[in-house]
C-alpha cells in the first residue's frame, strides 16, 4: 500500500487515486476550493431555497436528515439562519450511547419540527448480523436507513427539498465527478452510500426477513421521486464545509461531546451516537489499513492545523486498535443483542481482513499483540 505525499490516507482506500506527484484525490478536490467563488455558490444556494420556499405556509420547506451530530447541528443552524422552516427527520442509529440521545433532544430545542423514526429493532439486530457476516459492516441498516428513510419523508410528506451535509467523496476522495457533485440521488446513494454490495432485495427470505419487514430501509421508485420532484441537495458544494469549525459552531448552541478522546478515533466531538461505530471503523482498518484517526489527521492536513508528521504519530497511537470498548461499552455488551460471543467476532474479523497489508508469522498467521492489535507492513511515515 502506497500514501499521499500530503496526508495520510493510503491507495487501499476505495475509489481514492493518487496522481503522478504521490497527491490523493481528496487533496486534490480540496486544493480546487481555494478557486471557488464561494459568494457565488452561496447566492445560487438562497436562490435554491426561495424557490423552494413554501409560500402558503402550508407546508415545510425543507427536510434536513439529522442524527443529532455536530454537522446536524450546523445544517440546522444555517437553514434557520436563512429563514427555512425544516422539517427535521432522524433514522434512530442502531445502538444510541446516551449523549447521542442528548444531542438528538438539543437539536428539538433548537425551534424545530422534528420527526424520528425508529425501524423494528428485532429485523434491525437481524440485519446486523447479517452485515456483520456477509460485508463485514455491523451498522449495515443504519447506514441504508439514514439515507432512504428522509427520502420516504420527502415523497409522503410532499416536501421536495432535502438538505444533506457534506458529500463525502469530496472530503474524504473519490471519482471526480461524483466528489464535485452538489445533487444526492439514487446513483450516488448505490455506489457511495454505504450499501456496499448487498442490495435490500437479497435480504428477503434471509432468517425469516419478509419484504414488508424490510419498508424502512427501501428508496422510493423513480416514479415517485419524479411526481414529487424530490431534490436532495450537499450543503458543502454551496459552504466551504469543515468538521471543526462545524463542531465549534454546535457547541455553541449546547451541543455535547466527550471529555475524552473517543475510542479509535483522535477527537471527542465525532460518531458520538452509536455504540456500534468502533467495530464499525475497526472493519474499515483491517480491510484497507486505515480508519478514523486517518481521516480525521487527513482533513486537518489539508487546512494547515496539523502537519504530516504529526499526524502520523496520532495515527500510529489510535487507528485500528481492537474495539474493546466505545463510548465506555464494552464490546460484549455490544455483540450480545446479536447474539455474537467475542471468539465468534474474532473469527469474522479475521474472515475480512486484508492479509496483504498485515504482518505475519511463518505460518501465515496474523500477528497479533496481547490485546488483539494487528501491526501494518508498511505505515505513512515510511512513505519516501
Amino acid at each position: 500500500m502506497n500514501y499521499c505525499r500530503r496526508c495520510v490516507l493510503p491507495d487501499t482506500k476505495p475509489d481514492l487515486k493518487l496522481d503522478d506527484s504521490g497527491i490523493c484525490s481528496a487533496c486534490r478536490s480540496y486544493e480546487r476550493r481555494a478557486h471557488i467563488d464561494w459568494n457565488l455558490r452561496k447566492e445560487e444556494l438562497l436562490s435554491i431555497l426561495e424557490k423552494y420556499r413554501s409560500k402558503s405556509g402550508e407546508n415545510w420547506d425543507c427536510i434536513i436528515p439529522v442524527s443529532g451530530g455536530k454537522d446536524s447541528h450546523f445544517q440546522v443552524l444555517k437553514m434557520l439562519e436563512y429563514d427555512m422552516t425544516p422539517l427535521c427527520v432522524t433514522a434512530t442509529t442502531c445502538d444510541l450511547s446516551e449523549i447521542g440521545r442528548r444531542n438528538i433532544e438539543n437539536i428539538k430545542n433548537l425551534g424545530v419540527d422534528y420527526l424520528e423514526f425508529s425501524p423494528d429493532k428485532k429485523i434491525r439486530r437481524i440485519l446486523n448480523r447479517i452485515g456483520l457476516y456477509q460485508v463485514g459492516d455491523i451498522s449495515w441498516p443504519e447506514h441504508v436507513s439514514i439515507f432512504t428513510i428522509p427520502i420516504q419523508v420527502a415523497v409522503r410528506y410532499n416536501i421536495p427539498l432535502i438538505i444533506w451535509g457534506e458529500n463525502s467523496q469530496n472530503e474524504y476522495g473519490g471519482p471526480a465527478g461524483a466528489s464535485e457533485n452538489n445533487i444526492l440521488n439514487r446513483r450516488w446513494l448505490e455506489e457511495f452510500g454505504g450499501m456496499l454490495g448487498l442490495r435490500v432485495s437479497d435480504l428477503v427470505g434471509l432468517n425469516g426477513i419478509r419484504k414488508k419487514d424490510l419498508l424502512p430501509y427501501i428508496y422510493p421508485p423513480d416514479s415517485e421521486l419524479k411526481r414529487g420532484q424530490v431534490t436532495g441537495l450537499f450543503l458543502g458544494y454551496y459552504l466551504p464545509w469543515d468538521g471543526y469549525s462545524n463542531a465549534l459552531i454546535a457547541q455553541a448552541h449546547g451541543f455535547t461531546t466527550l471529555s475524552k478522546t473517543v475510542e479509535g478515533s483522535c477527537v471527542n466531538y465525532e460518531n458520538l451516537d452509536n455504540h456500534q461505530t468502533g467495530i464499525h471503523d475497526y472493519f474499515k482498518f483491517l480491510k484497507f489499513g486505515f480508519s478514523r484517526a486517518s481521516d480525521i489527521t487527513s482533513l486537518h492536513i489539508r487546512r494547515g492545523r496539523l502537519s504530516r508528521q504529526d499526524a502520523c504519530k496520532i495515527v500510529r497511537l489510535h487507528d485500528g486498535k481492537f474495539p474493546w470498548t466505545y463510548l465506555s461499552k464494552p464490546i460484549e455488551e455490544i455483540l450480545r443483542p446479536l447474539n455474537i460471543n467475542l471468539e465468534e467476532f474474532i473469527k469474522i474479523c479475521d474472515k475480512f481482513t486484508n492479509k496483504k497489508i498485515f504482518l505475519k508469522d511463518s505460518l501465515g498467521n496474523l500477528k497479533k499483540d496481547d490485546h488483539g492489535n494487528l501491526t501494518k507492513i508498511k505505515y505513512a511515515e515510511e512513505e519516501v
